[in-house]
């Protein structure tokens, strides 16, 4: 099973002294928690995708290009990569060069956004969103895998004898997640292509994410891609912790109650008692984690929100030290023993990160 950490890229002031980092500080924090993953053990690092304050990340594949220069076994991937308002055509040669420039290290979950002025923005509507989610998947699924393609839809120019370049990586294509938190249409379309699906599971109570999961668990079967519980599921999720959850709780409550996305909504008891955010001790975020396997069953990726409201760095560092030294080791021991043979481990890997992994175990045998 795959653990890591997201970012949504807000530029947010700390509520606890009133201070806002710029633009070029938030970007670095963002590379910083990048390396840090790696170096904790964690096994995947993904930035969302905004083009809005107060939110930095609107090119995830130069800054994921940057941190895989900088990195050797992390997975890189997308929070979102909005596939409603970006070319498919663009998004095929982007990652198609992040996966060549990173050895493989990369996969990207595709969805709609959450920020309703971006389609305009991008000579979109939002109220074509789920039409243009299907018709731009339906095409840049076929950049990867077919040399020249011929194409006609509804929302772009129509393609004549076109090759996307770079091709993917020794011709294997990006494995991709499907990401929504309210739309069963997207896990259809999940289910539809065999690919994986993405619950963001900070926002809604277990009996919606497992309406959600198991539709596309159901689907995934019919649509003959194999058993519903050989498909692939990633959940988010947003943790706070320290040694026990007095503290946790004090000082983490100004943070959300100031979030972006959180403020204001009801209090933090409250959101916690509701969805799955856990604010806590170790044991207890181990705990609430592995629940989630009674809601959704085995599951392949688990991400954890990392830096947001304002956290500052130092506070941000800490967390991911706890998460690898106390937290993640346990999660992997206990979901491996839970897991039946017949389930995967985790989410395709590309070739060549399997030949990598392969070399550094060989390498720590001899030792």
């Amino acid at each position: 099973m795959q653990f890591g950490v997201f970012t949504v890229g807000d530029l947010t002031a700390d509520p606890t002294t009133g201070h806002t980092i710029s633009e070029a500080e938030r970007i670095k924090v963002m590379v910083t928690v990048a390396l840090k993953a790696e170096e904790v053990g964690l096994d995947v690092f993904a930035t969302g995708e905004h083009h809005n304050p107060p939110f930095v990340p609107s090119s995830p594949t130069t800054m994921l290009g940057y941190i895989a220069a900088k990195t050797d076994r992390l997975i890189l991937s997308t929070a979102t990569t909005l596939i409603t308002t970006n070319d498919p055509v663009k998004i095929a040669e982007d990652y198609a060069m992040l996966q060549q420039l990173a050895g493989g290290r990369t996969d990207l979950m595709m969805g709609r956004g959450n920020m309703g002025p971006v389609y305009p923005w991008f000579g979109q509507d939002i109220r074509n969103g789920i039409p243009l989610a299907y018709e731009n998947y339906a095409l840049l699924h076929r950049l990867w895998r077919e040399d020249v393609v011929d194409w006609e839809g509804k929302f772009r120019t129509p393609l004549t004898g076109f090759t996307s370049t770079p091709r993917p990586l020794d011709g294997v294509p990006l494995f991709v997640w499907h990401g929504s938190i309210r739309s069963p249409e997207i896990a259809e379309q999940a289910a539809y292509y065999g690919d994986g699906f993405f619950h963001n599971n900070i926002f809604w109570p277990k009996e919606h994410v497992q309406r959600m999961v198991e539709l596309y668990r159901r689907r995934f079967e019919h649509y003959g891609h194999g058993p519903a519980n050989r498909a692939i599921v990633g959940l988010g999720g947003h943790v706070f912790v320290r040694k026990n959850s007095q503290d946790a709780i004090r000082e983490f409550r100004p943070y959300f109650d100031h979030a972006p996305v959180y403020g204001g909504s009801m209090s933090l008891e409250d959101y916690m008692a509701q969805t799955p955010m856990t604010i806590g001790s170790p044991q207890e975020v181990i705990d609430r984690t592995l629940g989630f396997r009674e809601i959704v069953g085995d599951y392949q990726r688990q991400l954890f929100l990392a830096d947001h409201a304002g956290l500052p760095l130092k506070t941000v560092l800490e967390q991911m030290d706890i998460l690898g030294e106390e937290v993640v080791p346990v999660l992997r021991k206990e979901f491996a023993a839970l897991r039946p043979a017949d389930v995967p481990e985790g989410p395709p890997l590309h070739p060549a990160v399997v030949a990598a992994q392969a070399a550094r175990e060989s390498r720590v045998a001899v030792a």
